[in-house]
């Protein structure tokens, strides 16, 4: 059976990719959580900050999203916050391997939309992928569905929103993944998927900053 993750290309630029994130982490500029939790900043003007930041998902964060993604072969995935495509290629791989489905994902950045874009098609994985420009709440209103699994890993304060616009096009079972949800501003998000009376289903995955796993069982 293939595996996308193990391709020559795939490897290769997940490990630039992923040592270069290192790298800025351990940086003495890298920005703390509660720089990237800035309310005081619209989402336009967070976009150009962290412009040059990766802020990526752990290794473990994508070989779950690849292993979701292969067990549930969505025929929509829909990912808000593309970044510089690392998590992207996680779910273009296994998409890929799915032999079924595309990727739509969302970027603010017109610098990250440039650089996700060219790591894709350098990775070999970006058939499957729309890398869809601007602010969420606008590319996403007009999605088609049924999304069969969705990641939220762009502003921590837009998760929930952009979870409300796509519930009406979330398929039964669909899942639901939110990444660094140790970051204060992903409290509402987490008091509303573990509420049942919202619809999930929702789990813990001690990955990275933390990972929430929800299935959307309707209401």
């Amino acid at each position: 059976m293939t595996n996308t993750l193990f391709a020559p290309q795939v490897e290769s630029v997940l490990h630039r990719l992923l040592a270069a994130a290192d790298a800025q982490e351990s940086s003495s500029d890298f920005p703390v959580s509660a720089d990237l939790d800035r309310a005081d900043m619209s989402p336009l003007e967070q976009a150009e900050a962290f412009q040059d930041w990766y802020i990526p998902i752990s290794p473990q964060g994508g070989k779950l999203l690849y292993a979701l993604t292969r067990a549930s072969a969505p025929e929509i995935v829909v990912e808000f916050g593309t970044s510089f495509g690392i998590s992207t290629i996680y779910l273009a791989a296994a998409v890929t391997d799915n032999g079924t489905g595309r990727v739509l994902t969302t970027e603010l950045s017109h610098r990250k939309v440039e650089a996700a874009g060219a790591n894709l098609r350098e990775a070999g994985v970006d058939g499957p992928v729309t890398i869809l420009p601007g602010d969420a709440l606008k590319t996403l209103a007009d999605l088609p569905g049924p999304v069969g699994l969705a990641l939220l890993d762009g502003w921590k304060d837009l998760c929930l929103p952009v979870l409300r616009l796509l519930e009406p096009r979330l398929a039964p079972g669909a899942l639901v993944v939110a990444d660094d949800i140790a970051f204060t501003s992903m409290a509402g998000y987490l008091a509303y998927v573990r509420d049942p009376a919202s619809g999930y289903v929702s789990v813990t995955f001690p990955v990275g900053d933390g990972m929430e796993v929800s299935s959307w069982t309707g209401r």
